[in-house]
């Protein structure tokens, strides 16, 4: 094992073993065999390497259950129980998106199933208060009826129906979709090559993940709430001709997750890696891009999830600002 100049206690294989068990077992209960594992084999190379004592350990795994407790205790009260919302929720979205004048977004799964977590836009949010995730809700997307609409439509159309073989790659790069790691995963993954090229401490890369990963959970709270509260339809309820790409998400359009998810991941990267700005801007355009090319979303769901993606960041980067590591 490297040798280290830090003090040996407590251990931070203790600390993030344990704090990674507490969490993960939480999350996903039916692993809680394999997490256990691999906490003690991360425990045990620390002992066995002589790198820290069994006190170092267990003071270590002390530490890391507490911090653990402390956000298990926000997650049990952040609202995500309810986010699957009820039927009478569902209906009243509708009504909402129908007496504007608008077609509302519907289920093209057959048979239709429920919409996907409904109220997740209520769910809390880690650097932005209910009254401020409203606040930087996009504005409202084209009517269904309007002649924006109708000229988006065609774009659609005419890019589905001439999509060139590097577009669909695209399509299928970034399609990220259910069962997969998804998007939040797919930046984790950006990110984890320019922390290994920093050669980053234990604590610099853990502050990395988790200022990336709270500007996504963010990003993702204040795009469900936008959806929801707009409930507009896809492309290929309005006009059933176009065929798409990629597996259709089962939730409303506008605005574009991988856009807002994307562009909130790039903001934060950038200003943590600054000399890989371009390629994050690029990647994060392509996201966006790439679900024009599924034909799945309509040019202003992708233009405007990425304004409202940045919007989101800045509450991130912010908070970095000021949490005392420059």
């Amino acid at each position: 094992m490297p040798i280290s100049e830090l003090p040996s206690y407590p251990s931070e294989e203790g600390v993030i073993s344990a704090v990674t068990v507490e969490m993960l077992k939480t999350l996903f209960p039916a692993a809680l065999e394999e997490i256990t594992l691999k906490a003690a084999e991360q425990r045990n190379v620390a002992l066995w390497s002589g790198k820290a004592t069994a006190s170092d350990i267990a003071a270590g795994v002390a530490l890391g259950k507490s911090v653990a407790a402390t956000f298990l205790a926000r997650a049990s009260g952040d609202g995500m129980k309810n986010a699957v919302g009820t039927p009478a929720a569902w209906q009243a979205m509708a009504d909402s998106a129908t007496a504007r004048g608008d077609i509302a977004w519907s289920s093209r799964e057959v048979p239709a199933r429920p919409p996907m977590l409904p109220l997740f836009g209520k769910v809390s949010a880690w650097m932005m208060t209910p009254d401020q995730v409203a606040a930087d809700r996009p504005p409202p997307p084209p009517a269904t009826g309007s002649s924006q609409m109708k000229e988006e439509l065609a774009v659609v159309r005419n890019t589905v129906d001439h999509l060139t073989r590097a577009q669909y790659a695209i399509a299928l790069k970034w399609n990220d979709g259910a069962g997969s790691y998804t998007p939040p995963g797919h930046w984790n993954g950006v990110a984890l090559d320019y922390v290994r090229d920093a050669k980053m401490s234990e604590v610099r890369a853990a502050r990395v993940f988790a200022l990336l990963n709270v500007a996504m959970h963010d990003a993702g709270v204040g795009c469900w709430e936008a959806k929801y509260h707009y409930f507009n339809p896809r492309p290929s309820q309005l006009d059933p001709t176009i065929k798409t790409q990629i597996g259709l998400p089962n939730f409303p359009s506008y605005t574009s997750g991988h856009s807002t998810f994307s562009a909130a991941a790039a903001s934060v990267l950038s200003s943590l890696f600054p000399g890989g700005t371009s390629d994050f801007e690029a990647m994060r355009d392509e996201a966006g891009i790439s679900r024009l090319y599924g034909g799945i979303h309509f040019p202003s769901d992708i233009a405007e999830g990425k304004a409202h993606g940045i919007r989101i960041a800045a509450h991130t980067l912010s908070f970095a600002r000021g949490d005392g590591t420059q």
